[in-house]
């Protein structure tokens, strides 16, 4: 597949600190969304810079075209780059698509010395094999992810049993795997955008990480991020992942579907979905109605809000049952019939006016939009703060999961090493005795050359641009 010649993305911005170097990037169906951020003093995700772009490469979350994906990679991440000042290097990617299944399995390792504490290598050994066990062909496990560990004839251990002793070390595991090509080619598009994988992350854990509550997440919790081109399941209990799964419809085959049944183009229908769209058609009456401009030279068109609101509800209806069947397949599996925390609903899709109501209506269970507000630090746009950013944060907050709080510690670092090079250069000026005493000495602080730096850096770039 020939596959145009692009123009590299050019920042400004040269890699100013490590410590920002990675990014969440939600490659979607729709749109592609880049966010960078660091931690404050409280724990919370500061938002420094992020970048949207519409994305015509991807379809059902599976990516079909690499030149208009990266395209719209490029405009999203140099948006982040200039909101924020950095250059980018690495990203927290999040993959979806129908492509995606999961399994349960389970494994067990034999200790050498039983008398001996378990240590975190010996559960990265037993995760490790888990990693090895046969898939289909053209598949590749992204996830291993441990339930329930035990140690001899000790069962139903949640947390990691590091410091327990025993002979067998045993685990039950929910395995995500997906098809080999659509990784590539994920992987793929980001690397052609001048970027480093640093981690894959399936959507709806990301999305669950940014919107559930600890609470939830203990007493079971289902969570249906609704995307443009797939609805993505999760569901948690214990603070365990139980559950995942995909259903290949999302918002997009609700616009279609609007399109066909009002005779607009897609994006127009987008517009009306947006804007007047209705999971709930009691609401409106039937004299409602709204004009549409059609195609040129043809009159506007009057549409009933009714009618808007029955075919919207008609496809959102068939999507939440697929959704529940889901759900009903854990119960059955699982035994487990009480889920205290109810649905969450995230994603773009979730922003349906009276969508909540519905899903209550057609599974019983306690329903909410989820928003990342309860991670995100106090100052932060609003506009950040809506179920449409909930993957791109939570793929943040995976990125951000390893790194120490680096906004507690700054101001020692730096001292730190004023202090050094200090030190060095009085060592240096004691040693060299030619230099007069006479001549002015300059030390620039690191914030100075940092300022120096980023001023120079922009200043050379502007007057490439004329």
């Amino acid at each position: 597949m020939h596959i145009p010649q692009r123009q590299p993305r050019v920042s400004p911005f040269r890699d100013q600190d490590d410590r920002f170097e990675v990014a969440g990037l939600d490659i979607g169906t729709t749109k592609v969304v880049a966010i960078i951020g660091r931690k404050n003093q409280f724990g919370k995700v500061e938002i420094l810079g992020y970048g949207k772009a519409p994305n015509k490469g991807v379809r059902n979350g599976v990516v079909v075209n690499l030149a208009e994906t990266v395209k719209a990679i490029d405009e999203a991440i140099l948006k982040a780059e200039y909101n924020a000042k950095i250059k980018i290097n690495k990203v927290v990617v999040g993959i979806a698509g129908q492509h995606i299944r999961s399994i349960q399995t389970s494994e067990y390792i034999m200790r050498e010395n039983p008398e001996k504490i378990i240590t975190m290598e010996e559960i990265d050994r037993l995760i490790n094999q888990v990693k090895r066990i046969h898939v289909n062909p053209g598949e590749k496990i992204i996830h291993a992810l441990p339930q329930e560990f035990k140690v001899d004839d000790e069962g139903n251990i949640t947390e990691i049993p590091i410091g327990m002793a025993g002979t067998r070390l045993e685990a039950n595991f929910h395995v995500v795997v997906g098809n080999v090509a659509s990784i590539q080619n994920l992987v793929r598009c980001v690397e052609m955008a001048e970027l480093k994988v640093a981690d894959i992350t399936l959507e709806p854990l990301a999305s669950a990480e940014a919107v559930l509550l600890e609470e939830e997440r203990e007493g079971g919790t289902v969570l249906i991020d609704i995307g443009g081109g797939t609805t993505d399941i999760a569901i948690f209990k214990n603070n365990i992942i139980r559950h995942t799964a995909i259903i290949p419809y999302g918002g997009n085959i609700i616009t279609r579907d609007l399109a066909n049944g009002i005779y607009v183009l897609e994006r127009n229908a987008e517009a009306i979905k947006v804007k007047f769209g209705s999971a709930w058609p009691a609401e409106n009456s039937e004299n409602e109605v709204v004009s549409i401009q059609g195609l040129p030279g043809r009159p506007p068109v009057e549409i009933s809000l009714k009618n808007i609101s029955r075919i919207i509800k008609a496809r959102v209806e068939e999507i939440i049952q697929l959704a529940d069947a889901e759900i009903k397949r854990y119960m059955e599996f699982t035994g487990d019939d009480i889920l205290l925390g109810g649905i969450v609903l995230t994603g773009g899709g979730a922003e349906l006016k009276h969508l909540p109501q519905l899903v209550n209506l057609i599974t019983g269970q306690y329903t909410r939009v989820g928003k990342p507000n309860q991670h995100l630090a106090g100052g932060t746009e609003k506009e950040l703060i809506s179920p449409i950013y909930a993957t791109a944060v939570g793929l943040l907050m995976k990125g951000l999961a390893d790194k120490k709080n680096y906004e507690v510690f700054e101001y020692e670092e730096e001292k730190n090493q004023e202090e050094d090079m200090s030190v060095s250069a009085e060592s240096e000026n004691n040693a060299d005795k030619t230099v007069e005493d006479n001549e002015p000495q300059k030390t620039e602080t690191i914030q100075e050359k940092r300022k120096f730096s980023i001023f120079d850096t922009v200043m050379d770039f502007i007057k490439k641009l004329e």
